[in-house]
C-alpha cells in the first residue's frame, strides 16, 4: 500500500490524520480511495480530471510531471504539495 501525506490544509477531512495508507497502482486510484474514505478530498485535489492548479504531487521524493497518470509501487510516498505564494 502506498503512504500518503496529507498536508495541514486537507487534515480537516481526514480527522488530523498526517498520513494514510491506501491501495492504487496510480496517483488517480490513490484520489479515488481517499475519497471513499475522506468525501470531499478529491475535490481538493483535483479539477476537470487534473491535479488543481496551484497543487503538485510528489512520488518518492520527486515532484510528478505525469500527475494522476503516476504509476506507484506498492511502497511509494505520496505528497501533495499545495503551492506557496508570497511577496
Amino acid at each position: 500500500m502506498a503512504v500518503v501525506f496529507i498536508p495541514p490544509l486537507l487534515r480537516d477531512l481526514t480527522d488530523g490524520q498526517t498520513c494514510v495508507s491506501v491501495s492504487g497502482d496510480s496517483v488517480r486510484e490513490v484520489i479515488t480511495q481517499l475519497e471513499s474514505r475522506f468525501p470531499g478530498i478529491a475535490g481538493r485535489l483535483c479539477e476537470d480530471g487534473r491535479i488543481r492548479p496551484g497543487m503538485a504531487v510528489a512520488v518518492d521524493s520527486v515532484v510528478s510531471t505525469a500527475g494522476i497518470r503516476h504509476h506507484l509501487s506498492e511502497k511509494s510516498e505520496v505528497h501533495f504539495l499545495p503551492a506557496l505564494s508570497g511577496g
